[in-house]
């Protein structure tokens, strides 16, 4: 079902730190920071060819990565991110096994315009999974 791992989501308290830290330090080539103002969140990716990091910043107070923020004030791996062929067969196969989608179950188009569901972390170990169809 899963085909390959898209990105590692990093919530971080200071995008501009981040970004400079990641060209700085790592040599990573690291895209503009985009506002995605539907998730709550401003973005900027580091690709590194098989895969890809996710810099998550929270946009406004009312942010999903505020409260991951204030339990953890260094930021942190938020979110893993597969890809997948199609999304909705996705969702009938994990509904179906007694997977939870979070928010209202549809797919949503996400930060590369692809549809993406989240499935909640207490059905995987802990760790909060996106879905992305490719």
């Amino acid at each position: 079902m899963i085909e390959r791992l898209n990105h590692v989501a990093i919530v971080v308290p200071d995008l501009e730190a981040a970004i400079r830290l990641y060209k700085d330090v790592l040599g990573a080539t690291v895209t503009e920071p985009i506002d995605l103002p539907a998730h709550g969140v401003t973005v900027a990716f580091i690709d590194l060819g098989n895969t890809k990091i996710e810099l998550l910043y929270p946009l406004g107070e009312k942010s999903p990565v505020m409260s991951y923020l204030n339990k953890n004030s260094s930021g942190g791996v938020h979110h893993l991110c597969f890809e997948v062929d199609d999304i909705k067969v996705t969702c009938d196969h994990l509904v179906e096994k007694g997977m939870r989608i979070l928010g209202n179950g549809e797919p949503e188009l996400g930060a590369h315009g692809k549809p993406v569901i989240f499935l909640h972390p207490k059905d995987f170990c802990g760790t909060l999974i996106e879905i992305e169809q490719t």
